[in-house]
């Protein structure tokens, strides 16, 4: 087993170093601009029963369903989504493997080092650059005991970007405690290799850093239900990210892939028409979400859709029976094509 791992590691890094072109860190922004397009996906992450191990394999068939199915463009990994606070250093580092091996040459990885340990976070950071992974995500810090952030949060990034050479994505969440500023997130935007944000924020704090961003920082959010608007009205061609992209959508219905592309052809009526015909998911999706499981809901319509959901680990809840059947229920009259 141990051969097959570093066997498998070696091959990537052999491509990585032999056929990508490589960047150093002062070129991290323009492969961005170049790289990082179209529809990223946060990964949940599957755990077996009994005993709540990873299922890498059911991993990895969600991945290749994703990609070849779903022409999803890339997958953020090992995040909140993927429940990484309840997996050890070791788990993660995993991920990041099979998630590399998965989508070499056919779709982008962000990988997630987000953690309250600064050795943690930089010990993963480094882990993914080994593996010639070209990007990570880090989630900003909750800070204990600050009612000020700013010089903090500069040079906790200012550090991590310091560390390695691949390109670093921000995060700001209202689970830190607090949101970075417009004007926080340009100065932290001018380490050179800081290139994009997850900015999960009311829609005008957004839009406003949008505006001043530029070149030097790509700006998202994780909204679904605002990417068209933010195609249309702010020039946005990176979806970052989190699960409507395989929620929404199945092999034999590729509705938000279908208003996507047509959105960035310039085609906007015919977008919105597709757009619009989602509403019926959208709404089985939020009407059947239990507020504290964020998790097993989501992948228990995984489950339904035939990809793998799997259990959710302590001190997440799973769904009761009650809850299952009422996200039957409203999965099956949300007019979803599965065949």
């Amino acid at each position: 087993m141990w051969l097959e791992r570093f066997q498998s590691i070696l091959a990537i890094w052999i491509y990585r170093e032999t056929e990508l072109r490589p960047f150093h860190r002062n070129e991290a922004k323009e492969w961005a601009r170049e790289s990082m397009r179209g529809i990223w996906a946060a990964a949940l992450m599957p755990f077996k029963e009994p005993d709540l191990a990873l299922d890498e394999e059911g991993f990895r068939r969600n991945l290749r369903h994703w990609i070849d199915d779903l022409k999803i463009d890339g997958f953020f990994v090992a995040g909140k989504q993927g429940e990484f606070y309840a997996m050890s250093v070791a788990e993660r580092k995993r991920l990041f493997e099979i998630a590399l091996e998965e989508t070499d040459r056919k779709a982008g990885a962000i990988l997630s080092c987000s953690d309250q340990n600064m050795d943690v976070v930089i010990d993963l950071a480094r882990h993914a650059e080994r593996l010639g992974a070209t990007s990570i995500v880090v989630h900003a810090p909750v800070l204990h005991f600050t009612s000020r952030q700013d010089e903090t949060l500069y040079q906790y990034y200012k550090t991590i970007s310091e560390e390695v050479n691949i390109a670093i994505a921000l995060w700001s969440h209202p689970d830190s405690g607090y949101l970075m500023s417009p004007e926080l997130c340009m100065r932290i935007a001018q380490l050179p290799n800081i290139v994009a944000i997850k900015y999960s924020v009311p829609r005008p704090q957004y839009v406003r850093l949008s505006e001043m961003a530029g070149d030097q920082l790509i700006v998202s959010t994780a909204s679904e239900e605002e990417w068209f608007d933010n195609i249309v009205e702010l020039g946005w061609r990176l979806y970052l990210c989190s699960n409507p992209p395989y929620l929404l959508q199945t092999k034999h219905d590729l509705r938000m892939r279908e208003y996507t592309d047509l959105a960035f052809a310039g085609k906007i009526d015919q977008a919105r028409v597709i757009r619009d015909s989602l509403n019926p998911v959208r709404k089985a999706l939020s009407s059947t979400r239990p507020q504290e499981k964020p998790h097993a809901h989501p992948k228990y319509w995984q489950d339904l859709l035939g990809q793998v959901g799997g259990r959710v680990r302590p001190p997440m809840l799973d769904l009761t029976e009650d809850e299952k059947s009422a996200v039957r229920a409203a999965f099956a009259a949300c007019g979803l094509k599965t065949a």
